[in-house]
């Protein structure tokens, strides 16, 4: 009787661990039982639930991501507070940005397998994971994209806050954010050799099709992304012939001006840029669209986690104009009224503007539980050996009461000098 419990004990202790075996989800040998779990495995005990929904990603035998380059086979899922909230999900994931990438805490890009809507946005495969480590209020690119929607962007990334664990380490809290890309719910413009969706980036960007304007400034093709001859030519020469009529007398004409580009479209993006004062916002990250037989247009916004006065620049403080001396605006501020309209946008919407207050409370309430979790795993508030900092925080408080005396006082002098 004695030989039979024991028996019948060893069966229910081996039971038990095949199920945990099979539960854990751990990619290696056991590769094809893994990807029959319910769920990805998630150890919350040093960072516990803090609000926001927790992203687990486990990448094909726990292969690091160390490049740009390489896309590493990968699984997700999305918990709650105490469960798994999402099914699991196939996809390749590899690092992303420019000086953001050299970074402690990087950003990532993801493609899925096949296109689904994460946490309530549109479908598709492509999405960035954005660490806005530079930002220590985290939130400054949020609520810029919160801001292009408020004042009508045809287009402004969608985001969502997360908290990320990787390969079963918690990486603190990333923004989740739809991929710039040509598709019907994102930058909604024909996919065809003569539509194109390019950016303005800086002399580190290596990869992809680039091209040198007349007046020096780079660009990158993101929609063809393998333009042909043919198709870098007629985008290439429409550029250079729109800055020769930047620096002809013909700029003073502001009809003429209507001709190249849409003007309203212009005078909201140039805003968005010069109220965050924003040190990347006349050099790189800057997108474009434009249509043959049309006029070309500004955005989406993207990439400011060196506005509103993060940057040590010199020039980040909240005085002075900044994004109207460089760049093409340098040239389209020459027109008296070109700059009346301009001037006459911000009385207009001064308010939405102005509401970028509300918003930052209301999003930083909701990060200051996980806020904890994340000055934890960085303790950067003071500052950071590989990327120096020109002020200290003690606590997260801080840097979000930072952030909004800012804003305070740009909204002052703008209105002193406009």
């Amino acid at each position: 009787m004695k030989r039979q419990s024991k028996k019948l004990l060893l069966f229910f202790v081996l039971l038990f661990l095949a199920f945990i075996v099979n539960s854990c989800g751990t990619w290696g040998e056991n590769s094809s039982q893994a990807a029959d779990s319910a769920y990805l495995p998630l150890d919350d005990s040093e960072y516990p639930y803090a609000g926001l929904p927790r992203l687990v990603i486990e990448t094909e035998n726990f292969r690091q991501i160390n490049n740009k380059e390489t896309k590493v086979p990968a699984r997700l899922q999305f918990y709650g507070k105490n469960k798994p909230s999402s099914e699991i999900l196939d996809l390749t994931i590899k690092g992303r940005g420019n000086s953001s990438f050299v970074m402690t805490k990087y950003g990532y890009k993801i493609k899925l397998a096949e296109k689904d809507s994460l946490l309530g946005m549109s479908k598709d495969k492509e999405w960035d994971l954005i660490s806005n480590f530079r930002d220590r209020s985290l939130l400054r690119n949020y609520i810029t994209y919160q801001l292009a929607g408020i004042l009508g962007d045809e287009y402004f990334p969608k985001c969502e806050f997360i908290e990320l664990y990787l390969n079963r380490q918690y990486l603190g809290i990333y923004l989740l954010v739809e991929h710039v890309k040509v598709s019907k719910n994102r930058v909604d413009i024909p996919k065809s050799d003569s539509s194109f969706l390019f950016e303005k980036t800086s002399a580190t960007t290596t990869d992809g099709a680039l091209f040198t304007s007349s007046l020096g400034y780079i660009f990158k093709f993101r929609q063809p992304k393998e333009p042909s001859e043919e198709s870098k030519e007629l985008l290439e020469n429409h550029i250079n012939d729109f800055e020769h009529f930047l620096q002809s007398k013909s700029i003073y004409k502001l009809d003429s001006i209507g001709k190249w580009i849409n003007i309203d479209d212009f005078v909201r993006y140039y805003w968005i840029q010069e109220f965050s004062k924003n040190i990347d916002g006349h050099r790189r990250s800057i997108f474009i669209t434009w249509e043959t037989d049309s006029a070309l247009k500004m955005g989406p916004v993207w990439d400011f986690d060196l506005g509103y006065g993060s940057s040590a620049d010199v020039k980040s403080g909240p005085e002075e104009w900044l994004i109207r001396k460089y760049g093409w605006d340098r040239y389209l501020f020459k027109n008296k009224d070109y700059e009346s309209r301009v001037r006459e946008y911000w009385k207009k919407n001064r308010s939405a503007f102005v509401a970028t207050l509300d918003s930052i409370d209301s999003m930083s309430e909701k990060l200051e539980r996980a806020s904890a979790n994340e000055f934890k795993k960085w303790p950067i508030l003071e500052n950071d050996s590989r990327w120096p900092f020109h002020e200290k925080f003690d606590s997260y408080q801080d840097a979000v009461d930072a952030l909004k005396s800012w804003i305070e006082a740009r909204i002052q002098w703008v209105d002193e000098n406009i």
